[in-house]
């Protein structure tokens, strides 16, 4: 019998995601660098001829992830900015990319957080963004004050994402305590430019 684990926990199934959809060369899109584990993540996958442009709003966190990178820095562009102007910094299409939502752990200031407006905006133009058969990972947190709120909207957002545009996933482990997160993917199936929705019944 074989000891493999093959349901993963939400962050490495995320990362197994990117892995199999991401490849050396592409420009790739951490839209929440927070401690820059996602950023040296990406970094790795594109390889020296890619590129990945990480997003935060606190310079803690982009300074977090500069010394995580090391050498691997030349490779990344951080960005002291919202991910919902993602189309300001990049424009071109992407292999993939990454959302950790919530607050930047061990932070000071723990009412810094994702907020749904900003994190469904970034998502809608990453779409635009994203080759086909590229996936968005999404970590979703919600335990904290404002998650519940996130999370809500998020799951409203996407649920309303036309099929024929972009499949989306809800993976999560049913039996974890305090709060585990969950993840949401969506992989992109059509070409298209805007994102269309369901209509309303």
């Amino acid at each position: 019998m074989s000891s493999s684990i093959l349901l993963h926990r939400v962050l490495p199934f995320s990362k197994r995601l990117i892995a199999n959809t991401v490849f050396p060369g592409e420009t790739v899109v951490d839209a929440t660098a927070g401690n820059g584990n996602d950023t040296l993540f990406l970094a790795e996958q594109v390889g020296s001829d890619g590129h990945v442009y990480a997003f935060d709003i606190q310079q803690a966190a982009l300074h977090a992830t500069r010394e995580r990178l090391g050498e691997l820095n030349d490779r990344v562009t951080l960005l002291l900015d919202s991910h919902a102007n993602v189309d300001v910094h990049v424009n071109r299409t992407i292999g993939g990319a990454m959302f950790n939502l919530g607050y930047l752990p061990y932070s000071e200031d723990l009412s810094i957080i994702t907020k749904p407006e900003s994190t469904i905006m970034a998502i809608e133009k990453l779409l635009g963004l994203l080759k086909m058969g590229g996936i968005i990972t999404i970590s979703v947190y919600d335990g904290h004050t404002g998650g519940e709120e996130e999370r809500e909207a998020l799951l409203a957002f996407v649920k309303k994402i036309h099929q024929a545009d972009v499949h989306v996933i809800r993976y999560e482990l049913l039996n974890q305590r305090k709060n585990p997160p969950f993840l949401i993917a969506l992989e992109k199936v059509r070409d298209f430019q805007t994102v269309r929705f369901i209509e309303e019944l």
